[in-house]
C-alpha cells in the first residue's frame, strides 16, 4: 500500500469530484467546455498543452532529483557506517598484535597457526577496503565485493 500511497489519493479525490458532481448536479466536463470557450477569444487556449507538457517534465525532473538525493543519503550512510566498521576492526586487530606477539615468543607454538593468523588477518582487511571502495550502494555489489575469490 505504502508504494501506492499517491494512487489511492488520486483515487480518493477523483471519487469525492464524481459524488460532488452526482450530488450537486453539475456537470464539470460542461464548465470546461465553457472556461476553455472564454479562454478562446483571448487565444489563451494554446498555451495549455505546451504548459501541461512542461509540468510534466518538470515533475519527472523533480522525481529524478528526488531519487538521487536518497541515493546519495544512502551512499552517505553507507560510508559513515564502513568507517566506523575499518575504526571498530583496526582496533581488534591492532588488540591481535598481542597475541601474535605472544604465540611468536613462544617456542612450542605452530609457525604454521601463524602464518594462516597473518593470512586471516590479510584477507579480511581486503574485504574491509572492497567493502569501503563500493561505489553503488546495492545488495549485490556488497555481496560480490567479499565474495571469496575462487
Amino acid at each position: 500500500m505504502k508504494n501506492y500511497k499517491l494512487t489511492l489519493i488520486g483515487l480518493s479525490i477523483s471519487l469525492v469530484v464524481y459524488l460532488s458532481t452526482i450530488i450537486s448536479g453539475i456537470d464539470l466536463f460542461e464548465r470546461l467546455i465553457v472556461i476553455m470557450e472564454d479562454f478562446e477569444d483571448y487565444e489563451i487556449d494554446e498555451f495549455f498543452i505546451p504548459i501541461g507538457i512542461f509540468f510534466v517534465f518538470a515533475l519527472f525532473d523533480r522525481q529524478k532529483a528526488h531519487e538521487f538525493q536518497i541515493e546519495f543519503e544512502k551512499i552517505k550512510v553507507y560510508k559513515a557506517m564502513m568507517s566506523s566498521t575499518h575504526h571498530v576492526l583496526n582496533n581488534f586487530l591492532n588488540q591481535m598484535q598481542l597475541f601474535k606477539l605472544e604465540a611468536e615468543d613462544t617456542p612450542e607454538f605452530d609457525p604454521e597457526i601463524l602464518n594462516l593468523y597473518g593470512q586471516i588477518i590479510e584477507e579480511a582487511s581486503l574485504q574491509i577496503d572492497a567493502l569501503g571502495s563500493i561505489t553503488k550502494v546495492n545488495d549485490i555489489s556488497i555481496r560480490s565485493s567479499v565474495k571469496p575469490k575462487v
